[in-house]
């Protein structure tokens, strides 16, 4: 059963959001709050599989909220973002701060069913229609030059397909090799490039043009 925890400073939200998930096998909700303090409480408390973050709240906003909650050791919850905005800073500051993915909120049911799960089951949800512009208007902006990292040829393979969005059981199939030496890879590939998460180095692989090559 994935445990889910509900953030959103909107009652109306935080109620639909219960409807859908409790109508899905799999999936319960097991508290809610309006503010990024009473979030970060509860979810202390509940410890549940993965927090649907509201960005904009009262208080404590759903960065720092995110901030704290991946600053715990593992296993830790994990956080799926929620907002209403294609392009904000405060969305970029959410993934530097630890959220393991994100959506809008205008996603479909289906959608956001899918984005709890796949972000229980360990991966980040980097939708390309929502993701890529996010991530491509983070490599427009001025960053220092990357110091030059060596990725052996199956590596870089798998990075990219981490920037398409596929998961590991997708990337294992495309690439024809098992679902642990994927898991394998992508370790290697975050010591490399230093980041903490496969999100990060998706934000990496745009940020220095990696993704464009090719």
């Amino acid at each position: 059963m994935i445990r889910v925890f509900l953030a959103d400073d909107e009652p109306l939200v935080r109620t639909t959001l219960r409807a859908l998930l409790a109508a899905e096998p799999g999936l319960t909700v097991v508290g809610e709050a309006a503010s990024g303090h009473r979030t970060v409480e509860g979810v202390r408390a509940l410890r549940p599989d993965v927090v649907l973050m509201d960005v904009r709240m009262p208080g404590w906003d759903g960065v720092r909220a995110t901030r704290e909650i991946a600053a715990w050791d593992p296993p830790r919850p994990r956080v799926l973002v929620l907002t209403t905005f294609d392009l904000d800073d405060i969305v970029d500051d959410a993934i530097a701060a630890g959220a393991d993915g994100f959506l809008l909120k205008r996603a479909t049911p289906e959608e956001i069913v899918s984005a709890v799960r796949t972000v229980a089951s360990g991966d980040a949800v980097l939708a390309p229609r929502v993701t890529r512009r996010l991530l491509r208007d983070l490599a427009a902006r001025p960053r220092p030059a990357p110091l030059p990292v060596p990725l052996t040829d199956r590596e870089e393979a798998v990075l990219r397909a981490l920037t398409e969005g596929l998961s590991n059981p997708e990337i294992a199939d495309a690439l024809t090799i098992s679902l642990e030496t994927v898991k394998t890879h992508i370790k290697s590939i975050l010591l490399k490039l230093g980041v903490r998460d496969r999100t990060q180095a998706v934000i990496w692989a745009y940020r220095t043009g990696f993704a464009n090559e090719h």
